[in-house]
């Protein structure tokens, strides 16, 4: 199945390649001569090798990862293009795969580990700089590049990217009418006109000024889903205590619980139901956990959620460290495509002080045919798990159990923001 798009935020952003499919034998065309991201797994913990070649075959660039660091040789004059900080190749980490990084244009080489972006990079080589004889020489080496040869059976074809990788991505999407040219500049926000088609539908959805908890229909939404958190018997106590064995069935943990309020309902283009206000009270968090492929919008509409973001989701006990973290407070907006921000754990931390409360959309890609229904996360065993999204409950019936709830509040209560400590 081939699929060609513009860069690396969109997604799927190139060719992917089905497992059933033989490449034994097969050299891949780049999409644009001499550049891309050629993403693979490993089969073999030792040593993988493939090859990049020019039209004529007589040059190109030979890569080689082993147990202890990458090996990128010149094919035409056998000279290695050294890293000198680079002190890692292969991992043992369960889930992990590889990227490989060409940009003729900027003349840089990357080769990393899960995500394909500049925070997983564990090798970097650039070429000489433009000021210097060999920076025409080179670039018209690097355009040449026409193809990767993967002839040899220790290496998984996962995706092959258009546009090489250039700079970091910011996490935080803004709508482009507010954006300033510094912000630009300094790659502080994601205009959302950068958004993959798919997601641009789902920010478009949740972005608005009347996309709000506390609306005139109901000033005190946002206290009465604190009140109802904080008291026993209330239908959020009781309902978080009950889901304390959702994510580990013989090891119950009261804070690795949220709520799940759907909006809508599930019309088969979506892990679960496509548009979920998601619950967090202080202290509680998600397990380290995938998005099934899919494109999401994640908007913070009370409180603040800090994220962990993953390179892969790592079956192992002790996991393997995040590359980012970040916090997102009230009207926040951020994405994850296919490719990217695709494993993360969210945590309302200790030290806030209000419950966060989130609006999660989920789309799959127009081309994904597979449509897997599950978020796969890690257990407290270290194992991975199956995940189908559910529902606590409707938005409607929600929103008036919460509204019944704070209006038959005890008349002596005076509410004030309040920490449930299970």
């Amino acid at each position: 199945m081939d699929l060609y798009t513009k860069s690396t935020i969109s997604s799927p952003t190139a060719t992917l390649f089905k497992e059933s499919d033989d490449f034994s034998k097969k050299n891949l065309p780049l999409i644009i001569h001499g550049q891309g991201v050629f993403i693979f797994e490993n089969k073999n913990n030792d040593k993988i090798g493939f090859s990049f070649y020019n039209k004529e075959r007589k040059d190109g660039l030979r890569v080689e990862l082993n147990t202890s660091n990458v090996i990128v040789t010149r094919i035409s004059s056998n000279k290695q293009l050294i890293d000198s900080s680079n002190n890692q190749g292969l991992t043992t980490a369960k889930g992990s795969y590889y990227w490989f990084n060409l940009d003729s244009q900027n003349q840089r080489l990357f080769v990393g580990i899960g995500e394909a972006r500049l925070e997983t990079k564990i090798y970097t080589y650039l070429f000489p700089s433009r000021d210097t004889d060999e920076w025409e020489p080179n670039k018209a080496f690097l355009e040449g590049i026409v193809e990767i040869d993967i002839q040899e059976s220790t290496i998984s074809p996962m995706r092959l990217l258009r546009d090489p990788i250039t700079t970091k991505v910011p996490l935080k999407v803004r709508d482009t009418n507010l954006l300033t040219m510094d912000e630009i500049a300094q790659g502080l926000y994601l205009p959302n006109a950068n958004l993959p088609n798919v997601a641009q539908k789902l920010y478009n959805c949740v972005s608005g000024k009347k996309f709000v908890l506390d609306d005139n229909s109901f000033p005190e939404f946002s206290q009465a889903i604190e009140y109802s958190i904080a008291t026993p018997g209330c239908w959020c106590h009781e309902t978080l205590l009950n889901k304390s064995t959702e994510f580990n069935k013989d090891k119950p943990n009261e804070l690795e619980t949220y709520l799940r309020i759907t909006l809508g309902e599930n019309d088969g283009e979506s892990p679960g139901i496509p548009y979920v206000l998601e619950v967090w009270p202080v202290g509680h968090y998600s397990p380290i956990h995938s998005h099934a492929a899919s494109h999401a919008i994640v908007r913070v509409l009370h409180g603040s959620i800090n994220v962990n973001l993953y390179p892969f989701l790592c079956a192992e006990k002790d996991g393997i460290a995040p590359f980012g973290n970040a916090d997102f407070d009230k009207d926040d907006i951020t994405w994850i495509t296919p490719t990217l921000n695709q494993i993360h754990q969210l945590k309302n931390l200790d030290t806030n002080k209000d419950t966060c409360i989130t609006i999660q959309c989920y789309m799959y890609d127009e081309a994904n045919e597979s449509h897997y229904d599950y978020f796969d996360y890690i257990d407290e065993d270290g194992k991975k798990q199956q995940y189908e999204p559910d529902s606590d409950m409707g938005f409607v019936e929600f929103k008036e159990k919460m509204r019944k709830e704070w209006k038959n509040r005890p008349k002596s209560h005076v509410f004030s923001t309040m920490v449930c400590k299970w």
